[in-house]
Formats: C-alpha cells, sequence, structure tokens
C-alpha cells in the first residue's frame, strides 16, 4: 500500500489580501498623485507649490487609504465573526440537522449521498465548525478579513506609490514638468501592472495596460480641469 506523503503546494489565493490591498494602495499612491501635481502644474502653479501638494497628497492619501482598509475589511471581518457565531450555536443546538446541511452541500458538489454523509460526519468529528465555517460560509484561513495587515499595506503602498511622481518632480525641470510627472507615472504604473499580475499568476499583458489606461485617463481629466481652472483664475 503506498503510504501517504504530504505534497506541498503554492497557491496564488494565499496572497489575495495582501496583494489587493498592497496593488490598490501603489496604484492610488502613483495615480491620484501624479494627477494633483499635473492639476496643479496645469493651473500655472509654481514649481515649489507643485511639491508642496504633491507632499500634503501623499501623507493626505496614506492615512485615508489605511483609514478606509481598515474600516472596510473589519465590517467583513464582523460580519464573518457573526456568521461564525451563530453557525457555533446552531451545532450546538441541532449538530443533526448540520451534518445533514453539510451532506447536501457535498452532494451538490458531486458526492453520491452515501459517500457524502460519510465525508460530513468525519469532517464534523474532526473540526465542525471549521468544516461548515469552509463549505458552507465559503470562509477560510487564507480568504479570511485581516484589518490591520490590510490597512498597512495600503498605506506603505500608497506612499511608496506617491514617493515615485513626487521624486520625478522633485528632480525633474520644470519646463514640461507635467509631460515629465504624466510619462514616468504612465511607466511606473505599467511596472506595477506587471509586478502584481506576475505575482497574482494573471496575465502579463493584461495587467499592464488596464492600470495603465485607467491612470492615463485619470491624469488627462485632472490636466483638463486644473487648465480650466487656471484659465478662469
Amino acid at each position: 500500500m503506498p503510504s501517504l506523503r504530504h505534497h506541498a503546494e503554492r497557491h496564488h489565493t494565499d496572497r489575495i489580501g495582501w496583494l489587493r490591498a498592497a496593488v490598490l494602495g501603489a496604484n492610488d499612491g502613483i495615480v491620484s498623485t501624479a494627477s494633483l501635481m499635473i492639476g496643479v502644474a496645469a493651473a500655472s502653479a509654481s514649481h515649489g507649490n507643485i511639491l508642496i501638494t504633491g507632499v500634503a497628497g501623499l501623507v493626505a492619501g496614506a492615512m485615508s487609504m489605511a483609514a478606509g482598509e481598515y474600516v472596510s475589511v473589519h465590517s467583513q471581518a464582523d460580519t464573518e465573526q457573526a456568521d461564525i457565531s451563530r453557525e457555533r450555536i446552531e451545532l450546538a443546538t441541532d449538530p443533526a440537522a448540520e451534518q445533514r446541511e453539510l451532506a447536501a452541500i457535498y452532494v451538490r458538489r458531486g458526492l453520491k449521498a452515501d459517500l457524502a454523509k460519510q465525508v460530513a460526519e468525519q469532517l464534523m468529528m474532526h473540526d465542525a465548525l471549521g468544516a461548515h465555517a469552509r463549505d458552507e460560509l465559503g470562509i477560510s484561513a487564507a480568504l479570511s478579513a485581516r484589518p490591520i495587515q490590510a490597512a498597512l499595506a495600503s498605506a506603505a503602498s500608497f506612499a511608496v506609490g506617491a514617493g515615485l511622481p513626487l521624486a520625478v518632480t522633485a528632480l525633474a525641470p520644470e519646463r514640461g514638468l507635467p509631460f515629465w510627472i504624466a510619462g514616468t507615472s504612465l511607466a511606473f504604473l505599467a511596472v506595477l501592472g506587471v509586478i502584481a499580475a506576475r505575482v497574482g499568476g494573471a496575465a502579463v499583458l493584461t495587467g499592464a495596460l488596464r492600470i495603465t489606461f485607467w491612470g492615463a485617463l485619470a491624469m488627462a481629466i485632472t490636466a483638463g480641469v486644473g487648465a480650466l481652472f487656471g484659465a478662469i483664475v
């Protein structure tokens, strides 16, 4: 009889929590800060004022991302905990019904009724709450909400992303500054799209094009608003 050996596998879903927050933060940092500075530059602001605007955008954006991500993910975590608490009560009051419910889930997934009943019975003997959380509620360790992790990842990645166009603004000549900011920021976005796609196991070209297109659109609209405001003032 062949021995059962543990076959270690690495899946991309293990990274989904921090990857989503990190990519969103970096993308928002590049796009929002670059767009903000391009809009101010289009309104004929001085080089110093553009830099101050970028720094303010970096600080405010990082704090906003952290707070927003924490509140959002914490709400998800609260919902998950409420469902798990309800499931715990149901398991304590009527375990037989919960076992039948679990078996029915496995039947819908393709197991025969007798086998589904055996699987449900053995899984509930091992970890009843874990089995129901995973197979009935869709809550797993890899996909469960982690508010603090998401908040820190979003804030840090936003700061890194925002720092890129800010550094370009500090180093680039004042003449043609909006084009320097826009061109380098689009390049940064393309690189970010490639990295995110490779880490997440997605199509590299699609990821790069998607993130670059929306970044270019945001910068173009903000530049138009800034130019209009500058002309009016």
